[in-house]
């Protein structure tokens, strides 16, 4: 519920006093002496849907935008017309989402997108630390480092500006998230550099090796879901005003990463890291306002002015269009990332079953394992060496089993692989018997 401060213009307080009669709300009206524009200064609580509805009814009265007009949030109303009210709303299926006003929604975006000093400090310090957990290759450090990632506010500043037609709100978003992602890069290259030549990870280490760093590399098309998931949540969390600080989270591992990647990427001289990362970068920027963007305008949220209804419309087309011309243009990697990866599972997969059928003809052998390796190109992944290591009984030989090996598994993936077996002696001891 919220808690409405309205500052009512001379000779519009009979006026304003019947729309909120109208409107069934409670109000207290004090005189106002301290200035001769206003008369006086009406105090109501209104549910958190009804806030939008009540102050266009207001302004359709006569309440101009230049009224100092205050919401703030109420913990406890106890009024049976403030229940009534809030009943009402409650019945009412397109009230009942408990989105807050235009008003509020303009705020809070703005709000959430800090002053540049303490915007730039968060985002270097948040990719300094993701660097970090990247190197370590330590999930945990990674996502700790997106508690302090301030990079809601920005997305959810541009969308809100282009949905009520606020240019300079629209301005302010999309300067922020180029300057975040910006130094995010930047910030990350020059760490992992200095990081490499202090020698503070192993020398020569393969940042290709990381779990962490390699996800990055071959971005697919569940980043982008994960982008259009983070860009719905963090427009939902703005419109029902609850905290956002889980949602910026969300948003931030969507960005900080991949952008701390593109920076190792350059530092350790990996251009198909730097290359598949920032198009994981750019994606997830591009997911998440055109999510925003499409959530807001669904939502309802227009313009104050009626004249601008027309051109907040326009500008969300256009906006709108460019985002998924660009998205779609940038899933043609995506795409073959995908299509790359599956092919590669498909290989692996007839490989395992023609180990596993060679090793069956084989008596007292046993699969201990099966690793593969890779090609480093920018989208293929397809493995060109499989390493087979298999249990045998001590003195036992099988000197055919290898080039058998060999030839079945051209045989099933139709591609010629490099195959190494290496055999480990293993010996089954059966357990002892109590009392012998």
């Amino acid at each position: 519920m919220r808690l409405v401060q309205v500052t009512v213009p001379t000779g519009k307080r009979d006026a304003v006093l019947a729309a909120l009669d109208d409107e069934g709300v409670d109000y207290v009206v004090t005189p106002e002496t301290a200035s001769t524009e206003y008369t006086a200064v009406v105090h109501f609580p209104l549910p958190t849907a009804a806030v939008s509805d009540v102050l266009d009814a207001l302004q359709d009265v006569g309440l101009s935008q230049d009224a100092y007009t205050v919401v703030v949030d109420a913990e406890t109303v106890v009024s049976r017309r403030f229940d009534e009210l809030d009943a009402r709303y409650s019945a009412d299926s397109d009230a009942a989402d408990d989105h807050i006003a235009r008003e509020e929604l303009v705020a809070r975006a703005a709000d959430l997108a800090p002053n540049r000093v303490t915007y730039a400090v968060l985002t270097l310090v948040s990719t300094i630390i993701a660097t970090a957990g990247l190197l370590l290759d330590s999930p945990a450090t990674v996502v700790g480092s997106m508690v302090i990632a301030p990079l809601l506010g920005p997305a959810m500043s541009a969308s809100v500006g282009t949905v009520v037609d606020d240019d300079d709100l629209f301005a302010r978003g999309i300067r922020l998230q180029v300057v975040g992602v910006a130094l995010a890069v930047v910030g990350a290259a020059a760490f992992a550099f200095l990081v490499k030549t202090t020698h503070l990870v192993p020398p020569g280490l393969d940042v290709l090796s990381l779990s962490e760093v390699r996800e990055r590399l071959r971005p697919d098309f569940l980043s982008l879901v994960v982008a259009l998931g983070s860009g719905v949540a963090g427009v939902y969390s703005l419109m029902s005003g609850v905290s956002s600080a889980l949602v910026g989270v969300a948003i931030a591992v969507a960005l900080i990463p991949p952008a701390a990647t593109v920076g190792i990427g350059i530092a350790w001289g990996v251009p198909t890291l730097a290359v598949g990362s920032a198009v994981l970068v750019a994606v997830n920027v591009l997911s998440i306002n055109l999510a925003a963007l499409v959530g807001l305008w669904y939502s309802g949220y227009r313009p104050q002015r009626f004249f601008a209804v027309g051109d907040a419309h326009a500008a969300l087309v256009k906006r709108g269009v460019t985002l998924a011309v660009a998205i779609a243009v940038l899933s043609a990697f995506l795409g073959g990332v995908t299509l790359a990866s599956v092919e590669a599972a498909d290989t692996e997969q007839a490989v395992d079953r023609a180990i596993d059928d060679v090793t069956a003809q084989a008596a007292h052998t046993s699969v201990v394992d099966v690793q593969f390796q890779y090609d480093r190109g920018l989208v293929s992944r397809q493995p060109h060496t499989v390493i087979v290591t298999l249990g045998i009984p001590p003195g036992q030989q099988y000197p055919a089993l290898a080039q058998s090996l060999a030839k079945r598994i051209e045989t099933d993936t139709g591609r010629e692989l490099a195959v190494e077996v290496r055999y480990v002696e293993t010996q089954r001891v059966a357990p002892s018997r109590p009392n012998e």
